[in-house]
């Protein structure tokens, strides 16, 4: 069964740096947004298991996106994991809008990898 990994980031090169580390991972479909809107208009489609979220972004931010994805119907149990920049303080505000778990950038392919797999297991 083919799960759906959403990648969500304005930086044309991060998303193309985690789609290119998550591209051979077998049995995920990988799909790419460039802000907060464009992802949840995917995520209505596609209805992702995982969500990886930038939380500077233009149109509509990453805290705000997380919030919006946990009220649709095919994203709500999706485990969402915010990327942030060293340093920045968004981490209680995006627990309250129901972010699982952190990758604070700039972040290792192989940690990218080992999270995905880790995420991507039943239960995980």
């Amino acid at each position: 069964m083919s799960r759906a990994v959403l990648v969500v980031d304005d930086d044309p090169f991060i998303r193309k740096l985690i789609v290119t580390t998550l591209e051979d991972v077998a049995d995920f479909s990988l799909y790419e947004a460039g802000d907060g809107e464009q992802a949840l208009e995917l995520a209505r489609r596609v209805h992702p298991s995982i969500v990886l979220l930038d939380v500077d972004m233009p149109r509509l931010d990453g805290i705000a996106a997380c919030r919006a994805l946990r009220k649709l119907p095919g994203a709500a149990a999706a485990r969402i994991v915010m990327l942030t920049a060293a340093g920045t303080g968004h981490a209680a505000a995006a627990r309250r809008a129901g972010a699982d778990l952190f990758l604070t950038k700039p972040f290792s392919p192989l940690d990218l990898l080992k999270l995905v797999d880790e995420l991507g297991e039943p239960g995980g």
